[in-house]
C-alpha cells in the first residue's frame, strides 16, 4: 500500500509543479496595462487644475496637467475618447499603441466642443 501511495505522489508531483509554474508565469505577465503608463494616451486642450484619477466605463484613468493615460478595454478607441472627454473636457490628441485618432474622429469624440 505504501509503494502505491509513493508511486501516485511521484506521478502527481510533475503535474502540481507544472500548475504552479503556469500560475506564476501568468501572474508575472498579466500586469495591468495602466501600471506601464497606460494603453490610451490623451492630451487635453486645457490643463487640469489638479491631478485627477477616475474610472470611466471600467477604464482607470490618471490625469496630470494636460496629459491622461488609461488602461485598455474592449471598446473602440473613438468610444473611449468620447466617454473620457465628457469627464475631463476637450481632447486635443487621443492615441493607442496602434495609432492616433484622426482630426475627424477627434471632432466626433469631443462632440462639437472643440
Amino acid at each position: 500500500m505504501t509503494a502505491l501511495r509513493h508511486g501516485a505522489l511521484r506521478q502527481l508531483a510533475p503535474a502540481v509543479l507544472a500548475l504552479v509554474g503556469t500560475v506564476a508565469g501568468f501572474t508575472a505577465t498579466a500586469t495591468p496595462s495602466h501600471a506601464a503608463g497606460g494603453y490610451y494616451s490623451v492630451t487635453l486642450a486645457t490643463a487640469l487644475d489638479a491631478p485627477k484619477r477616475l474610472i470611466e466605463h471600467g477604464v482607470a484613468w490618471s490625469c496630470t496637467g494636460s496629459e491622461c493615460s488609461g488602461a485598455r478595454d474592449t471598446s473602440r478607441p473613438a468610444m473611449v475618447c468620447a466617454r473620457i472627454s465628457q469627464k475631463v473636457g476637450t481632447i486635443a490628441r487621443f492615441a493607442t499603441p496602434d495609432g492616433e485618432l484622426s482630426a475627424e474622429e477627434l471632432a466626433r469624440c469631443n462632440g462639437g466642443k472643440a
